[in-house]
């Protein structure tokens, strides 16, 4: 057990570190969260349009039904004006949280940003008419605001922003001496650096336009975004991921924070396609989302830990670990597991590294073949991550009974793995307390 935690602390632990120092993935896990009104608002839309047809369609509540249809009607605009544009807001929040990571004009960076993206998007549009499909140039392709064109903000949101940022910083700005307003001033010195940067990305598109006659946003879904979402669906990626964040976690890193880049690229950008096709009536194209990991596994914070606070609650003996379970259980019961891996402590724990790291490797792995052979809804609606269990299921498996049951199946799961280690833990300090409290720093 020492050498795993050894080999993991001089191997895992640099990586994590330098990760989660870079400066450009923390803005995009930042952008990401900054975006978490718009994507729970446009997931409750989702959730009130799907509620009142079920209550039509299985309940025959027509009455009620047609009262809502107001309702309906608001939750179609909300949708539209957020999770439609997903990928608008995120160019604006991407170039926000680059230039405050990098001490910019954060304004002048968003906008920088957004036109970035916008420019790079295809200026074309194709509709059905009679049956027959039509061409319309010079107009946005919309459905790339959405999170089909996630990537394409990614890649020239970022491209903008750093021409923008080597002009500013490099000082190529119109030097103005009058007295001038702040604002004023603020914009003149980012004229420059944002024409350039501005121009710059647009010829990028030139160029590749004329050599390929496509679009550059429109190669990007195709060729890198759409096959990385699908690769996100195999068994052995979704299993590592997990794997990896609860490493992190060990050793009192955020491994949801290190992640969090390439979570949210790959399968946030999943869970928006499936919240999208069903809001067109569609079936989700997508098993595992990211919402998959939160509601099937990291129950309690990372490693199904309140499953450990309710184990330690009935098996332990020690007044010590019970006062720290009792107040931890509340936090828990909304996933919030810094109480009791900090105040245990599970985090550099080596009793506790097994079930740790076990338990939400085998939670996703059950629950991923339960939702591949369809027995349960995949993820289609985003659900806000303090959801306490069974409840959170429900709701984001579109109101889906047997996400109950498959959440109350890994919670057992999550127990049994879980209480044998707090026995042992028990028999382990009672025998000789000063080691077991020097082996967990």
């Amino acid at each position: 057990m020492n050498r795993l935690v050894r080999w993991l602390e001089d191997y895992v632990l640099p990586i994590a570190s330098r990760l989660g120092r870079i400066r450009w993935l923390v803005a995009l896990r930042d952008a990401f969260v900054s975006l978490m009104p718009i994507t729970i608002a446009g997931s409750l839309a989702v959730l009130i349009k799907s509620l009142i047809e079920a209550a039509q369609t299985h309940l025959s509540w027509t009455t009620f039904a047609f009262a809502m249809q107001p309702l309906v009607s608001i939750s179609n605009l909300v949708w539209r004006g957020t999770f439609s544009l997903f990928a608008f807001f995120f160019a604006l929040a991407l170039g926000y949280q680059l230039a405050k990571s990098f001490e910019g004009n954060r304004l002048a960076a968003a906008l920088v940003s957004l036109s970035s993206f916008a420019l790079s998007i295809a200026s074309v549009a194709k509709i059905k008419f009679h049956g027959d499909s039509v061409t319309i140039k010079n107009a946005f392709d919309i459905s790339q605001f959405s999170t089909t064109g996630l990537f394409t903000a990614i890649l020239f949101g970022s491209i903008g922003f750093a021409i923008y940022l080597a002009c500013y910083k490099a000082r190529i700005m119109l030097h103005l001496s009058a007295n001038m307003p702040h604002a004023e001033q603020a914009a003149f010195d980012s004229l420059i650096p944002a024409m350039i940067a501005i121009f710059g990305v647009g010829g990028v598109n030139y160029l590749f336009q004329t050599l390929t006659g496509e679009y550059f946003g429109t190669w990007l879904l195709n060729s890198i975004q759409l096959p990385l979402v699908k690769w996100g669906q195999g068994f052995g990626t979704v299993l590592l991921v997990t794997l990896l964040v609860q490493v992190f976690w060990f050793f009192g890193i955020n491994g949801l924070g290190v992640l969090s880049p390439i979570l949210d690229s790959i399968w946030l950008t999943a869970q928006n396609g499936n919240i999208t096709a069903i809001k067109n009536g569609h079936v989700p194209p997508y098993v595992w989302v990211r919402g998959s990991f939160d509601v099937f596994a990291w129950f309690g914070g990372a490693g199904g830990t309140l499953m450990l606070i309710v184990a330690i609650l009935i098996f332990s003996k020690r007044s010590d670990y019970r006062t720290i379970a009792k107040i931890a259980l509340a936090p828990g019961i909304f996933n919030i597991g810094e109480p009791i891996l900090l105040g245990l402590p599970v985090v550099l724990n080596p009793v506790y590294l097994i079930p740790f790291l076990l338990t939400p490797v085998v939670n996703v792995a059950f629950s991923y073949w339960v939702s591949i052979m369809g027995l349960v809804n995949p993820v289609q609606v985003a659900v806000p991550s303090v959801m306490p269990p069974i409840i959170g299921p429900f709701l984001a498996c579109n109101y889906d009974w047997r996400a109950i049951v498959l959440s109350i199946i890994n919670m057992l799961i999550a127990l049994a793995i879980w209480t044998p280690f707090v026995i042992a833990a028990d028999k382990i300090a009672n025998n000789n307390p000063k080691k077991f409290f020097m082996t967990q720093f």
